[in-house]
């Protein structure tokens, strides 16, 4: 009987231990998960490659068509300007509204 409790004893300070280092992790894992969604571009001076990279639906050549659109025509007055940019659309501009800038 006392081998058990002494057992049941040793059980409880490890789970009683071990909970502040998973609440940890936890917090870790949740802390950069809440950064990673709210990481936004700047359009009007991000490069191809960043726009592809961190834009939804946005690949090498629609990232490419926004870069040459604002070298044409200067800097983006407004989001909802990308829409005049060959392949951007209403869908896009919906996915990436909250990662995009325009400072």
């Amino acid at each position: 009987m006392q081998a058990l409790i002494r057992v049941i004893k040793v059980l409880l300070l490890i789970a009683v231990t071990s909970l502040p280092v998973w609440q940890l992790a936890y917090a870790a894992e949740t802390s950069s998960s809440e950064m990673a969604q709210t990481e936004t571009v700047n359009i009007n001076t991000a490069t191809a490659e960043q726009l592809s990279g961190m834009l939804t639906g946005i690949g090498e050549k629609r990232a490419a068509a926004i870069v040459a659109y604002r070298e044409a025509n200067g800097p983006f007055s407004s989001l909802e300007q990308l829409l005049e940019v060959k392949g951007v659309g209403e869908k896009v501009m919906e996915q990436n509204r909250d990662k995009m800038t325009l400072k």
